[in-house]
């Protein structure tokens, strides 16, 4: 386990638990909460032993409420010498992850919150959980949010949220497509732990090369899909692992999956 003073990493069995660590800010971000959590996602992939990445908040107040306004001079400061940011750069890490990361919202979910929910590949929150784009009260808008928000959300919404700034329940997100499943915050971990369940048992080597298919096709046409596809589905057939799932069908037993 690492712990900083922003951020836990702590490895679970075969999940890698991300902790945004400041719930008396109620996760605000930071700098250093942001390349926690950068670490965290690099750190799981090095480990070939870990199947699945958990992103999380500390305390059962937020999952993440978005920059840390306390030092809105902090949080909106930029180098103008660079053309790319920290958070930017850290949606551009999840995008390129090759395994599977699950939200795990135990409460409000705000502005770059929103961010890091959208940056991950499935969802659970409590039933009691608030979400939003607030950032046009404060001047600005989910610029960076949007890129990965707008992918997934119906535009309508997205742009009801972005323009007026109004939150909205878990009930709301969830028929929106952000969320998988909505629960009592007493059932929150073990809905996490069933999602982390149904991810290990699977091949590695499928889901590692599902998830890159997945993100290289979202921004091709049909026909470019298509014929990517269909030579992907050729070459993961030569895979370790997809002989030893067809031979552990015919053999009417689990597989053991070598991942390679």
């Amino acid at each position: 386990m690492s712990d900083t003073s922003s951020v836990i990493l702590e490895k679970r069995g075969q999940a890698f638990w991300i902790i945004i660590n400041r719930p008396d800010k109620r996760n605000a971000l930071n700098g250093e909460v942001i390349a926690g959590i950068a670490r965290g996602y690099r750190d799981a992939h090095q480990d070939s032993d870990v199947r699945a990445i958990v992103l999380t908040g500390a305390g059962d107040k937020a999952f993440c409420a978005g920059a840390d306004l306390q030092n809105a001079g902090a949080a909106f400061a930029f180098d103008f010498s660079r053309p790319n940011g920290d958070y930017a750069d850290l949606l551009r890490l999840s995008q390129d992850a090759t395994k599977p990361a699950i939200a795990r919202v135990g409460g409000v979910c705000m502005a770059g919150g929103m961010g890091l929910l959208c940056m991950t590949d499935m969802a659970v929150a409590v039933d009691h959980a608030i979400f939003g784009l607030p950032e046009v009260k404060v001047g600005v808008f989910p610029m960076q949010v949007l890129s990965l928000l707008q992918a997934i959300a119906p535009p309508r919404l997205v742009s009801e949220w972005a323009l007026t700034g109004e939150p909205f329940d878990a009930r709301a997100a969830q028929a929106a497509g952000l969320l998988n499943h909505v629960v009592p915050a007493a059932e929150l971990d073990a809905k996490v732990d069933w999602l982390i369940g149904r991810i290990i048992d699977k091949s590695p080597t499928a889901i590692r090369r599902g998830k890159y298919a997945m993100r290289v096709i979202a921004a091709m046409s049909f026909d470019e899909s298509i014929a990517y596809t269909e030579s992907q589905i050729a070459l993961l057939a030569m895979t370790e692992d997809a002989k030893e799932g067809m031979r552990a069908f015919a053999e009417k037993r689990k597989p053991v999956w070598p991942g390679k």
